[in-house]
């Protein structure tokens, strides 16, 4: 079995070496930082399995801005927030990012390694695969992706999309834990950060409209692409 490649961020020595010989014990193959932008650093080339982050960093960069970092260049990545300061407002905003654990400190050493393999084993459940090429095979749902031909299948249709839609579709459902705002899917569509959340809310309805068209019974009534009113979109691949 490979390794799992996790990271650790936190800015107390004591937690990064509990967790770091916990998770070493379990095999895994662990690096640590103490702060938000060294982890920033560490993420923009290397991927990792999972990422164990508290969200109280000191610094510029807290736990909230390392996690939109990871859904951007590495959305495939798990994350575990891992605070001694829990409260509902950083609980809402790190789950609106897609998270797939919040929990406190202090942990035992099993409780920890009883989290991170609760969610090793609910990512073993997302399909996402290389071809022979190296290029990304990704299955969600009804939805198969082959990144390097540029093709979506839906059940047993192919889908005819536009490069714009086949970036938009890829994007959601590589992120599809998380309610997507309607900047963050301007800047991957059409590449610029519009101006304003309005202007992004009209530019990206347009292109939501196409790809419902091509992917819902009924696109007045979606079942798979979903506008969460005042928040953005976020897909619902299985069915």
């Amino acid at each position: 079995m490979d390794k799992i490649h996790t990271l650790v961020v936190d800015d107390e020595p004591g937690i990064r070496f509990f967790v770091e010989e916990t998770l070493h014990r379990s095999g895994h193959d662990v690096s640590s930082v103490k702060s938000g932008e060294e982890a920033l650093e560490k993420l923009r080339d290397t991927p990792f399995d999972l990422v164990i982050l508290d969200l109280k960093l000191g610094g510029k960069a807290d736990g909230i801005k390392v996690l939109e970092g990871i859904r951007w260049r590495w959305p495939q990545t798990s994350v575990i927030i891992f605070t001694a300061h829990g409260s509902l407002d950083t609980a809402m905003q790190a789950i609106d990012h897609g998270i797939e654990k919040y929990v406190q400190k202090p942990l035992s050493p099993q409780e920890l390694r009883e989290v991170v393999d609760e969610v090793l084993a609910a990512k073993e459940r997302t399909t996402i695969k290389t071809d022979e090429n190296g290029q990304i095979m990704l299955q969600k749902g009804v939805f198969n992706v082959d990144e390097g031909l540029h093709r979506v299948v839906m059940g047993d249709k192919k889908l005819d999309l536009t490069p714009s839609e086949f970036t938009l579709i890829v994007h959601l459902l590589r992120n599809n834990d998380r309610v997507i705002s309607p900047e963050e899917l301007v800047e991957v569509v059409r590449g610029y950060k519009p101006d304003s959340v309005i202007e992004a809310r009209q530019i990206i309805k347009w292109y939501i409209h196409r790809l419902r068209q091509k992917i819902e019974k009924d696109s007045s009534h979606p079942e798979f692409i979903l506008n969460i009113r005042g928040v953005g979109y976020r897909i619902k691949p299985a069915q």
